[in-house]
């Protein structure tokens, strides 16, 4: 399987399976690559009705020399906690930022989630996000706000009175209550449509159709959030040495 990064003519082969409507992993397979760097390679680049190979290699190679710019001559990747392995940990975060793409966060908004979910504390501050994702804090600004409408991340201030942004065990629980209730409120706004529209016309029974699927798609994401949160949890094991290393606690 090759390596590195994709050539203009493997983008060319990426568009035009994408116009003959092939999924991601058949042009993958095409292409012998793995199905995520398709994926990674076509959201962050228009997506699949917007992407177009010219444009994605020059955003390409623009980043590219973005880097390059930002990083000193001979510098290394920051070392990883964990002896985790660098490249992989940044590799995992870009895969991760194209998964919440793909569930619809905005691009700007999945890069900020990614890389609060993959920091071992869980927060930091926008000045951080800044470095980390090299963007300019007005984006960062509008991720979080839009983040916290969704209850995705939270504020708070530290020992030294900054802001950190912070996403904690909590997060999916959260985000899934919210769906519940905003599932909840379009059940309740179909049911009102039955009223006006008059019980048993073929509008008023659509509205009804919708009305209790809806109650029990969100009686059943917020029993299962509940449920999932009592008896699934995942704590780091502390060691004799007072460091963490991962292990699952399932009660």
């Amino acid at each position: 399987m090759p390596g590195g990064r994709l050539t203009q003519q493997e983008r060319q082969q990426i568009a035009l399976g994408l116009a003959d409507g092939l999924a991601y992993a058949e042009i993958a397979r095409r292409l012998d690559r793995p199905t995520s760097t398709i994926t990674r390679e076509v959201m962050r680049n228009g997506g699949p009705t917007g992407y177009r190979a010219d444009l994605a290699h020059r955003a390409t190679e623009r980043r590219a020399q973005r880097r390059r710019r930002a990083a000193p001559r001979g510098a290394e990747a920051p070392p990883q906690e964990y002896g985790r392995d660098p490249e992989a940990v940044r590799a995992y975060e870009e895969t991760l930022t194209t998964v919440f793409m793909q569930s619809g966060t905005p691009q700007m908004m999945a890069r900020v989630m990614a890389c609060l979910t993959v920091s071992d504390t869980g927060s930091l501050t926008a000045s951080e996000l800044v470095q980390r994702l090299q963007v300019s804090p007005a984006s960062v600004s509008k991720a979080i706000a839009y983040l916290e409408s969704q209850d995705l991340v939270r504020r708070e201030r530290d020992e030294r009175r900054r802001e950190r942004y912070v996403v904690d065990d909590e997060v999916m629980y959260q985000a899934m209550m919210s769906s519940a209730r905003a599932t909840a409120q379009v059940a309740e706004t179909a049911r009102q449509g039955v009223g006006i529209l008059r019980p048993g016309t073929p509008a008023g029974a659509r509205l009804e159709n919708t009305a209790r699927f809806l109650d029990f798609v969100s009686e059943s994401l917020a029993r299962a959030a509940e449920q999932a949160r009592e008896i699934l949890h995942t704590q780091p094991e502390t060691t004799s040495d007072g460091t963490s290393a991962p292990r699952s606690d399932r009660g």
